[in-house]
């Protein structure tokens, strides 16, 4: 008699190589939780790479930025769960030497991608474009602190990820924390990434690995210890309290569901987006639920 086993479905995951991402994704990536019928696979690559490959529908289940799905919705749905959400805190533009966000407007700053959220929202900040040149995420403290970029000159910088707690370290100075200006503006988080799933997968499958994305983060937040020995790996220059409080600001009860507030705030994200003329069209964003 010939026993058959049915292949399981391959699942390819695409998360930036930090802390808070590795947290969330420990569980699927050290076989924690049983995922049935899937089989994932993981790719860490910067979130700016991230968002571009996501033009091509290369990866079933990925990171992106908020910014970047408003030219994806046609291939993917966002994850009621796996958000990254800045409640009152978010990227920073630091520069060498004190500066009012004003002076910004006609400065040469650093940025991450073009399509990160942190780029959408210092557009908003400012109300229109600005010089920039596009750094490695992890070389802009450095590039500012040096103040130039292969031949450009460098002013100040758009800094994401542990940035945003090691900058002072490097005797830089804050000149806008954009989580705390869209707060201020708001009433609301900034969004800043999501879990963006395929549409071509089919409404069962979306539900399916939204639930196993969730369980993944529901266990990361359960066994907080064993997660977070997983995450260190990605800290970079954090030590590991540095790197508990980082991941506490992005790894929480939004990273569970986005909640009404939060598809508010990537709702308004992306509107206001569209009405200052950064955004081609408008979007109105889609979620996966829960089956």
């Amino acid at each position: 008699m010939t026993v058959t086993t049915q292949a399981k479905q391959l699942i390819r995951v695409g998360h930036s190589p930090d802390p808070d991402d590795a947290f969330m994704f420990h569980a699927l990536a050290n076989d924690c939780i049983d995922t049935g019928r899937y089989r994932f696979t993981h790719e860490l690559v910067d979130i700016e790479t991230l968002n571009r490959r996501a033009f091509k529908g290369e990866l079933e289940l990925t990171a992106v930025s908020i910014h970047a799905y408003a030219f994806l919705d046609d291939k993917y749905a966002l994850c009621s769960c796996g958000a990254s959400m800045g409640d009152g805190y978010g990227p920073m533009v630091v520069a060498r030497e004190a500066a009012s966000v004003e002076s910004l407007k006609s400065k040469t700053i650093a940025v991450p991608g073009t399509l990160t959220s942190a780029y959408l929202a210092l557009r908003l900040c400012l109300g229109q474009e600005f010089d920039h040149v596009v750094v490695p995420f992890d070389e802009i403290i450095e590039t500012v602190r040096l103040g130039k970029y292969g031949e450009r000159s460098i002013d100040a910088g758009l800094i994401i990820h542990e940035g945003q707690l090691t900058y002072a370290e490097s005797e830089l100075k804050l000149v806008v924390d954009l989580g705390v200006w869209w707060k201020d503006l708001t009433g609301l988080p900034l969004p800043l990434g999501a879990n963006a799933i395929r549409k071509d997968l089919g409404p069962a499958v979306m539900q399916d690995v939204e639930r196993l994305l969730y369980d993944s983060i529901k266990y990361g937040l359960d066994h907080r210890q064993e997660a977070l020995e997983h995450a260190l790996q990605y800290g970079r220059d954090l030590d590991r309290g540095q790197a508990d409080e980082f991941v506490g600001m992005y790894v929480n009860d939004w990273t569970l569901d986005f909640g009404p507030r939060g598809r508010e705030a990537v709702a308004r994200f992306l509107s206001m987006g569209f009405d200052r003329g950064v955004l081609p069209e408008r979007v109105t964003p889609e979620f996966v639920q829960f089956g």
